[in-house]
């Protein structure tokens, strides 16, 4: 009994001693990519402050131009100058279109609060992930990129002008006195608009209309 006791006893005291439970380690928050953060990353801070001051720069240009005479050629124009007509799935077709500019309102110097201008061509196309558009047509041709934004209703366009007889714009950022900086987005089936608050022209809202033609212009 005394043996049996004894190996008991050993027995019990080679037994494990029992484990400490581990720390709770809460799990990896996802990282979350904001679809904004591509454009903001390559847009100049004077471009952001522009498309921030976008609601702004409707109402100036809207009151101005009614106070001068022009409401029934803003009514005319339909959703094209409607601030909130935009409609999901912005995204437009790549192909050839036919565009024309509306300006609204003057943040600086002396010119008309409505000019419209006459139709010209511009293109669509599609470079990897980001569309592309380019002014084919005029002495003032901007060209650039559409950023997705996490507005679903819009895409952010960054660009730059091509003067005179350049065949093509330079990149942006190159020349910030060229930097453009817009809003583009679906107002109805087969019609788009590129909004571009506070232009270096000195006018408030230059408004492109876009709409899709059937065969690309001869070069």
């Amino acid at each position: 009994m005394i043996a049996l006791s004894i190996t008991a006893l050993l027995a019990g005291g080679c037994a494990a001693a029992p484990k400490k439970p581990r720390p709770f380690v809460a799990p990896a928050e996802p990282v979350v990519v904001a679809k904004s953060d591509g454009w903001i990353a390559v847009a100049s801070a004077a471009d952001r402050s522009r498309l921030a001051r976008v609601s702004l720069a409707w109402q100036g240009g809207f009151a101005e131009a009614r106070s001068r005479g022009f409401a029934d050629e803003i009514r005319a124009e339909g959703e094209l100058l409607v601030a909130g007509a935009a409609l999901s799935r912005p995204a437009p077709t790549p192909g050839s279109y036919s565009c024309r500019l509306v300006t609204l309102g003057r943040s600086a110097g002396k010119g008309p609060a409505f000019e419209k201008f006459k139709p010209f061509f511009c293109y669509v196309d599609l470079e990897g992930d980001l569309f592309t558009i380019v002014k084919q047509t005029g002495s003032s041709r901007p060209a650039g990129r559409l950023w997705e934004d996490d507005n679903p209703t819009r895409l952010i366009f960054l660009g730059s002008l091509a003067l005179g007889t350049e065949e093509e714009a330079r990149a942006y950022g190159a020349d910030p006195l060229r930097d453009t900086a817009g809003i583009f987005e679906r107002i109805a089936p087969f019609r788009w608009r590129l909004v571009i608050p506070l232009p270096q022209d000195g006018t408030r809202l230059h408004v492109y209309e876009l709409t899709p033609v059937a065969l690309q212009p001869a070069s």
